[in-house]
C-alpha cells in the first residue's frame, strides 16, 4: 500500500467557494493546493509574516509556486504606496484555494512588510520607484 498525503479538509457548505469538490471531479487536475491542510496554512502564514528580505520573499514566491501551484503577484500599487496597503498583492484564481486562505496570505505578507519596511523600499525601488519623475 502506499501512502496518501494528508489534504485539507472540505470547507462547511456554504461557507466557501473554493470548488474543492469539482476539483476533485476532475480526472488528472493539479490538486497540490488539497495539501495546505491547515496545520500547514499557519505554518506558511507565520513564514510569511517573518520574511527577512526581498530575495527572502521571492523565494517563498517561488516556493509557494512549485509546491502549491498558487502563483503570487506583488507589486507596487497603480497610485502612490503611503503605506503598505498600497502595495498590490494578488493571488491568480485557483480552483480549490479556500476563500479564506485567499485572504490571510496577502495579509500575512503585509504584516511583515510592516515589520520589515526596508523590504518594502527594495520592492519599490526593484519596481523603479522613480520611473515618473
Amino acid at each position: 500500500m502506499t501512502p496518501t498525503l494528508p489534504t485539507r479538509q472540505p470547507c462547511p457548505p456554504g461557507a466557501c467557494n473554493c470548488g474543492r469538490e469539482e476539483l476533485l471531479e476532475v480526472p488528472g487536475a493539479d490538486v497540490r493546493i488539497l495539501l495546505l491542510t491547515r496545520q500547514e496554512e499557519k505554518r506558511l502564514l507565520e513564514r510569511l509574516e517573518n520574511i527577512r528580505s526581498l530575495e527572502d520573499l521571492e523565494h517563498m514566491q517561488r516556493r509557494i509556486y512549485e509546491q502549491l501551484g498558487v502563483r503570487l503577484h506583488i507589486t507596487p500599487g497603480y497610485n502612490e504606496v503611503r503605506s503598505m496597503r498600497g502595495i498590490d498583492i494578488r493571488i491568480d484564481e485557483l480552483p480549490g484555494l479556500c476563500r479564506k486562505t485567499r485572504q490571510s496570505i496577502p495579509a500575512a505578507i503585509r504584516r511583515g512588510l510592516e515589520l520589515h519596511p526596508e523590504i518594502a523600499w527594495r520592492l519599490l525601488d526593484a519596481h523603479d520607484l522613480l520611473r515618473d519623475a
